[in-house]
């Protein structure tokens, strides 16, 4: 009796696992990959990609840079595609700095088109869960830059799979001064003690405070530094420095890179 009854009872969950694989199959592909990557063992948890090279791409091949730039999105399809079979919950994407307005009108309004179109590149992704996330100044941008961004967040807002932020716009130290700024503004009128400012309390004051410290960095094309690039949450990531240029990078040399960032000792200041 006892055996027949454990056999229904297995049953039943057999039952409901098929239900659910039938009726929520993103739901329940997300959460496979998200309970894979807890067993793994070292993984990461908020992946950035400083992707450079786009320039040099479409110059060894006697293209405009704007062409690198085209490449460059269809590269990320590959990785999101990696990130997500990974269990990856967030990747952030350094596309446009506040350093790049200084490059050439064509290449800086041809960048400001894909923003425009960057959900919609992705629809795909979309679709599995993918949320969008802007991490960047308004100063400078368009109200239609500016207007297609939010939107992107809104649209995606549901997506429970992997969180990406677009950081689009983007410079670690203005981030951190326009967070002390809050944080002097609010003390200006006497809504905030200077003397509670801590890290913690300075963290929450940041752009996205939900995203999370970075715990793996990526930078493509051979170049060897971070570009000003989350400053505050890059302080105790894992680099990786790959000589791959942008468009040329797949998920696959993500997982690779995953595997090798599970075999580094992250110690944190301790031994």
């Amino acid at each position: 009796m006892p055996r027949r009854g454990a056999r229904a009872a297995k049953w039943r969950i057999s039952v409901v696992k098929w239900l659910l694989r039938e009726t929520y199959p993103m739901a329940v592909d997300a959460a496979a990959r998200r309970s894979a990557a807890a067993g793994g063992g070292h993984r990461p948890r908020h992946v950035a990609l400083i992707m450079d090279g786009n320039g040099r791409w479409a110059a060894r091949r006697g293209l405009p840079r704007t062409s690198g730039h085209e490449a460059g999105v269809r590269a990320v399809s590959s990785v999101l595609d990696g990130a997500l079979e990974e269990g990856i919950e967030y990747l952030s994407l350094f596309i446009f700095s506040t350093e790049n307005w200084n490059r050439p009108s064509a290449e800086v309004n041809a960048l400001m088109r894909l923003a425009e179109e960057a959900s919609e590149s992705f629809e795909g992704h979309v679709e599995r869960g993918v949320r969008f996330w802007w991490l960047g100044s308004e100063a400078r941008l368009s109200p239609t830059v500016i207007r297609a961004l939010h939107e992107a967040e809104e649209r995606t807002r549901a997506g429970r799979a992997m969180t990406v932020a677009f950081c689009f716009n983007h410079g670690g130290r203005d981030e951190i001064v326009r967070t002390a700024a809050v944080l002097a503004r609010r003390a200006a009128t006497g809504g905030l003690d200077p003397e509670v400012i801590d890290e913690p309390l300075f963290a929450r004051h940041l752009p996205l405070p939900d995203l999370p410290d970075i715990d793996m960095l990526i930078r493509t094309s051979g170049e060897q530094r971070i570009s000003n690039f989350m400053l505050w949450r890059a302080a105790y990531a894992e680099f990786f420095f790959v000589d791959t240029l942008w468009p040329d990078f797949t998920g696959d040399q993500l997982r690779a890179l995953i595997t090798a960032f599970a075999a580094r000792k992250r110690r944190f200041g301790t031994v």
